[in-house]
């Protein structure tokens, strides 16, 4: 999928992920011209969000509320909500880990300087209130307080698993496992990605119904497959399809599942190496270093252990899936959500 564009090789799932972004962006769109921002402000705030992103979260809110038997119309605002908080941790994130670029154009703080990113951040979080207000002439008073509160889960848990690993980084710290590195993937990336996108669409649908536990354990495990897919890619997709920084993860100085595989794999003189390097803030690093680090990982086979990974965690996902949501009756947006799970773990952008 580029921009807007739908080619023949496109799968179905690809054209119903286009056309909620689409219908999400349209009304994202209409929310910031209604608000009658300055001028300055107001085509800042619309960047990121129309630079071809792939549009998941609010996708998985749109289709898991019609999967419930809600409409598009009920889930919209909310899905509008997500997708502005997503795009305000992405201008955010992006100035913490020292980013270059974002979808496939420089970064906003590398294009306008790091006080009017923070800005553009800001903004858009204040303005993902707007719609998540709009619920209550839409939804209600109950689902809007509701909504909420998962909003809130979400942002906190983002926030924790952020400071997780920009605390790893200050500290230098390398004694991190697997489990640690999911512990805070599922607080950073599966909430905001994958869980609350599925339990707001679903309390937008049938309200206090909604088992909210079962889309935190589907969400989790898509979330994590999702994640460790996108840390993958960082390192071997192509700079102008993958719309980021070949290798950024490294030179950013990311604990990744390949790096922390890579770190308790080598040998002892290349650890102490691999560790120096990390340990190194982005401007004192070389591409000579960077390419060191890459090339252990191959030859240690690391981006395999954490291809194979993410495919585990999406088979968990996938079996979730079947078992707990089967009694859900046949709809497209019901194979959505199914095939969402095979989108992530084999996408290539």
């Amino acid at each position: 999928m580029s921009g807007n564009t739908i080619t023949a090789n496109d799968s179905p799932f690809v054209h119903h992920l286009l056309g909620y972004r689409n219908a999400v962006i349209a009304e994202m769109e209409s929310t910031i011209s209604r608000k009658r921002f300055h001028a300055a402000l107001a085509k800042r705030l619309a960047e990121y969000p129309l630079r071809a992103g792939k549009g998941l979260r609010p996708a998985l809110c749109l289709s898991t509320c019609q999967a419930f038997g809600g409409s598009t119309e009920d889930a919209l605002p909310s899905a509008v909500a997500l997708e502005l908080f997503h795009n305000a941790f992405l201008v955010h994130d992006d100035i913490e880990d020292e980013s270059l670029h974002r979808r496939g154009s420089p970064t906003i703080h590398e294009k306008w300087g790091t006080a009017i990113a923070i800005n553009v951040g800001d903004a858009l979080n204040v303005l993902s209130m707007t719609p998540l207000l709009e619920n209550l002439r839409i939804i209600g008073l109950e689902k809007t307080l509701r909504i909420f509160r998962e909003i809130e889960r979400m942002a906190r848990e983002s926030v924790e698993g952020q400071a997780m690993e920009l605390e790893w980084v200050r500290t230098g710290d390398w004694n991190i496992s697997d489990r640690h590195y999911h512990l805070m993937t599922a607080k950073k990336t599966c909430w905001y990605t994958c869980i609350t996108p599925c339990r707001v669409g679903a309390l937008v649908a049938i309200g206090s119904q909604a088992d909210l536990e079962a889309f935190r354990r589907f969400g989790y495990h898509l979330g994590v497959a999702f994640q460790i897919q996108d840390d993958v890619l960082n390192l071997i997709a192509a700079e102008e399809r993958y719309g980021k920084e070949t290798a950024g993860d490294i030179w950013e100085g990311k604990r990744t599942l390949m790096l922390i595989h890579l770190v308790r794999s080598c040998r002892l003189r290349e650890r102490e190496r691999i560790v120096r390097i990390m340990r190194k803030p982005r401007r004192r690093k070389t591409q000579r270093e960077v390419d060191y680090v890459f090339e252990l990982m191959q030859r240690y086979g690391s981006i395999a252990y954490a291809s194979d990974a993410s495919r585990a965690f999406g088979r968990k996902a996938q079996r979730f899936f079947d078992r707990r949501f089967d009694q859900l009756p046949d709809s497209t947006h019901k194979s959505f959500l199914r095939e969402a799970v095979a989108y992530v773990t084999d996408r290539d952008l």
